[in-house]
Order: C-alpha cells, then sequence, then structure tokens
C-alpha cells in the first residue's frame, strides 16, 4: 500500500477499484476540505479500533489521504488490525488534490456557542457517543446514535430536515459526518468540541434519570 499516486492516478484508482477513500487526517482539516465520498478517521485518536468498526469488510481495498509524511504510519497500524488491502495513497496529500483542480466537499462545523445561538426547543440532535455517556449527561431530546451503530440506524436520520451531531469532543462526530455525506446527507451541522463545549453553554441538558447534570 506504500505507492504514491498522483491526484489524476488515485482519481482513477478510486473509479476503477471501488476503494474506500480514507482519511486521515485531523476532524478540523478534514472538515474544511476533503475528497468527496472520504471517510474520516483520524490517525491521531482510536484509529485502529475505528477502523475496525467502521469498515466491516477486511479485504475491502482501501486508498489514503494522510498528512504527508504519515503515510506508512497509517499502513503499518492498518495492517496491525489486519486491513493489508491498502493500495495506496495519495502523494502530497489533500492540498496536492485541491491544487490539480479536483472536485472537493466540505462538512458545516460550528463551535458550541454558535449552535446555542441557532438552538431551538424542536431542533433535532443526533448524539453520536457511547450509552454511558449519554446517560450520565445529554442534550434533552437528543437522539442517541452510537458511531459503531451508525450504519445500521441510518435510516432513523432525517434527510429532509435539519440537524445538529456532535460526540464527546469533535473525532467521533466528524466520522459520522463524512459517512453520513458519503450517504447523501447535507442538511446538519457538526459541533467543534463536541458535548464537552455544549455542555458550558445553555441548551438544555439532562443525564438519563432526568436529573440535572
Amino acid at each position: 500500500g506504500l505507492k504514491g499516486l498522483s491526484p489524476d492516478a488515485f482519481e482513477a484508482a478510486a473509479n476503477e477499484t471501488g476503494a474506500l477513500v480514507l482519511d486521515t487526517r485531523s476532524a478540523d482539516k478534514f472538515s474544511k476540505g476533503f475528497i468527496p465520498n472520504s471517510i474520516n478517521i483520524g490517525i491521531d485518536g482510536g484509529f485502529a479500533p475505528w477502523v475496525g468498526a467502521l469498515i466491516p469488510d477486511i479485504k475491502q481495498p482501501v486508498l489514503i489521504v494522510s498528512d504527508p509524511g504519515r503515510e506508512q504510519e497509517v499502513i503499518t497500524r492498518m495492517s496491525r488490525v489486519g486491513y493489508d488491502h491498502s493500495i495506496g495513497y495519495l502523494e502530497g496529500g489533500f492540498d496536492a488534490w485541491k491544487n490539480a483542480g479536483k472536485e472537493t466537499d466540505s462538512v458545516n462545523r460550528i463551535t458550541a456557542s454558535e449552535m446555542a445561538g441557532k438552538f431551538k426547543p424542536d431542533s433535532i440532535v443526533i448524539d453520536v457517543r457511547n450509552p454511558g455517556e449519554y446517560q450520565a449527561g445529554h442534550i434533552e431530546g437528543a437522539k442517541l446514535i452510537p458511531l459503531g451503530d451508525l450504519n445500521n440506524h441510518l435510516h432513523e436520520i432525517p434527510k429532509d430536515k435539519h440537524f445538529f451531531l456532535h460526540c464527546a469532543g469533535g473525532y467521533r462526530s466528524m466520522s459520522a459526518a463524512s459517512i453520513l455525506k458519503s450517504r447523501g446527507w447535507e442538511d446538519f451541522e457538526e459541533i467543534d468540541g463536541g458535548f464537552k463545549a455544549i455542555s458550558a453553554t445553555q441548551i438544555p441538558q439532562t443525564t438519563q434519570t432526568g436529573a440535572k447534570p
């Protein structure tokens, strides 16, 4: 998999093989611009477990986008959990793709303060944390869909209504955002800093027992 591909060769490989484009950059970098239909699992987080959880087919061909110089690290860490079917990486990283004039996409990432300014009692909130985190404290009325279960619950997420998307800090919610974007969802905003930042706002919060956290 340690094979550098030009933007044209990378695009051709994606189209010809049906490979998954895995973008391992940080959530912040990914949100500002990425190759359409790519999935974000940041290398500086729970990388290997999330690769295992979000890419169910261990033989899935994968094309890698990483920060330049970290390609070897990505491929090594993937191989440690059995993913040996990476077929190449984007030489020069995302900047090379952008500079080649290729199509890009982005995620609408906002701050918790911006969310507070837009939040209404009937706002739809998708929380992709784990049940224990949700029970300890969550936005009143938020729908819990843990990231690892997201693909099995896509039918529960509206495509025709705006929603907010968050996790604990922003890592998992950007992975979720990338999956949703790749499946055609557009009308949502992902929260930078996640519930940790939201908990400092006036957005109504509760615990599973109903007591205020």
